[in-house]
C-alpha cells in the first residue's frame, strides 16, 4: 500500500436540488475535491453548492449516463493538471439525497489506497416516507459508486438504472450512505411513473404484446415477490404497503404498453 494517499473527488449529479445540496456537500467535506454537476438548475442549488464549497460545473442534460460520464472525464482532465503524487485518482458519486456518514468515508479512502477492484460498490439505507427499510428489496441496495478514473465509466446505452463498465471484479463494501429517497407517497408516485413509462417503452420497442393476464399475474407476483421472498414483512405495514404500491406499478406499466398499441401498434 501506498504511503501517499489517493485523490478522490465527490461528485453530486443536481438539477434543482437547493433542499438537499448543502447537507450533501457537507457529507463530502472528506474528499478532496467537490463537484456539483448541475443541469441548469432555476433554484438555488449552484449558489449553495458554492456557499458550502464545491465546485460547480452546469452540463446541458442527456440522461444519467451520459451526466456521470462527462463528470468522470473532467475530473480526470482535471487531476492531470494537478501536481500530485497521490498513486491513484478516483471518482465517488453521491446523489443530492444522500449523506456519506464519516464510517464509510474512512473505508472509501482506505480502499482507494490500492487499485484492487476499478469499481466499488456501496450498501444503502433507504429512508422511505420517514422510515428505514430493511425488507421488500430495499436493503442492502447495492451501488456502483467509487470509480477509478482511466479504467471505469458508465454503459452509454443506459439512459436509466445506470451500469458500469469496468473489468474485472466489483469490490463492495461494508459501510452504508445514507439515503432519504421519498418523504411522501406522493414524491414516490412521480417518480416510479416515470420508471414504469421507461420499460414500458422499452417492451413496446421490443414488440411485447400485454396479455390479459399480466394485468393480473404479474402485479400478484411482484407483491409475493416484495413482501415474502425479499421478506418486506420484516418492515410490518410499511413494507405491505411497499409491496403494495410496487404491485400496483407493474400492473401500471402494462397498462401503460396497452395504450402505446392502441395508439401506435
Amino acid at each position: 500500500m501506498s504511503s501517499s494517499p489517493s485523490f478522490i473527488a465527490g461528485v453530486v449529479l443536481t438539477k434543482n436540488e437547493a433542499r438537499h445540496i448543502q447537507d450533501c456537500v457537507a457529507s463530502l467535506a472528506w474528499c478532496d475535491l467537490c463537484l456539483v454537476w448541475d443541469s441548469f438548475s432555476s433554484d438555488r442549488t449552484c449558489a449553495l453548492a458554492q456557499n458550502a464549497g464545491a465546485t460547480v460545473i452546469q452540463h446541458p442534460w442527456e440522461h444519467y449516463a451520459q451526466q456521470r460520464n462527462a463528470a468522470l472525464a473532467w475530473v480526470k482532465q482535471h487531476f492531470e493538471t494537478l501536481d500530485s503524487a497521490a498513486p491513484h485518482a478516483w471518482v465517488f458519486f453521491l446523489d443530492a439525497d444522500e449523506r456519506c456518514p464519516s464510517a464509510l468515508a474512512q473505508e472509501l479512502r482506505t480502499v482507494a489506497q490500492t487499485d484492487q477492484h476499478a469499481v466499488w460498490s456501496v450498501p444503502r439505507d433507504n429512508y422511505l416516507f420517514g422510515n428505514v427499510t430493511r425488507g421488500g428489496g430495499w436493503y442492502p441496495d447495492y451501488q456502483a459508486r467509487l470509480f477509478l478514473l482511466g479504467r471505469s465509466g458508465y454503459d452509454p446505452h443506459r439512459m436509466v438504472h445506470e451500469v458500469a463498465q469496468f473489468e474485472g471484479e466489483m469490490g463492495y463494501l461494508t459501510q452504508t450512505l445514507t439515503h432519504y429517497n421519498y418523504d411522501n407517497v406522493a414524491q414516490f408516485h412521480e417518480k416510479q411513473r416515470r420508471y414504469t413509462a421507461y420499460e414500458a417503452g422499452i417492451l413496446f420497442k421490443r414488440g411485447v404484446r400485454p396479455k390479459l393476464q399480466n394485468f393480473i399475474l404479474q402485479p400478484l407476483r411482484e407483491f409475493r415477490r416484495r413482501f415474502i421472498q425479499l421478506k418486506g414483512y420484516v418492515d410490518g405495514w410499511h413494507g405491505c404497503h411497499l409491496a403494495l404500491l410496487m404491485a400496483y406499478y407493474n400492473f401500471d406499466m402494462y397498462r401503460r404498453l396497452r395504450r402505446m398499441w392502441r395508439e401506435n401498434g
